[in-house]
């Protein structure tokens, strides 16, 4: 790994992916490429770069193509700038059966920002995925790592109303 590369990844993320890697045999640190993702993700607020995407295949002595396939096949990285929130709308077949069609035109009408968008003061990003497991308590939308179910607009004000 090139020492600028090294130098994307400061000592605190290291030590993270480090916990993971440790998790698997030695010749297998590459199946710590998820977590590793996560981990940068969330030390760059809440993107990955290429360069920082490089630096993880470096670390984990794979081939970048490798990250890049993970990084884009997974809703869960963004790959551009986002939000504060991200609000992660579920509109599979349970949630579109329940009413995702209007939880989603609420959402973008409240906050004047579209499915993939960011909304103009950086607070928001809503991005459409496929399904979050939650069919249950569908329509449902995930900020972060919290599950919000059986929403309706007057819930979804109330959510959105007590965040930072």
């Amino acid at each position: 790994m090139s020492q600028a590369n090294l130098n994307l990844l400061s000592g605190e993320v290291r030590a993270g992916i480090d916990q993971w890697v440790a998790q698997y045999p030695a010749e297998q640190k590459q199946s710590a490429v998820i977590p590793a993702l996560h981990i940068v993700q969330d030390a760059n607020g809440g993107w990955l770069t290429k360069e920082l995407m490089d630096a993880v295949a470096g670390y984990l002595e794979m081939e970048p193509i490798s990250v890049y396939e993970v990084a884009t096949f997974y809703s869960m990285y963004s790959l551009k700038p986002v939000g504060r929130h991200k609000i992660a709308v579920c509109t599979n077949i349970s949630c579109m059966l329940c009413g995702s069609d209007e939880i989603v035109t609420h959402l973008e009408k409240k906050l004047g920002a579209r499915m993939g968008e960011t909304t103009p003061d950086g607070k928001f990003t809503l991005r459409e995925v496929e399904c979050l497991g939650a069919c249950a308590g569908a329509p449902m939308f995930q900020i972060g790592k919290q599950y919000y179910e059986n929403l309706t607009p007057s819930k979804i004000d109330a959510i959105l109303d007590n965040l930072e």
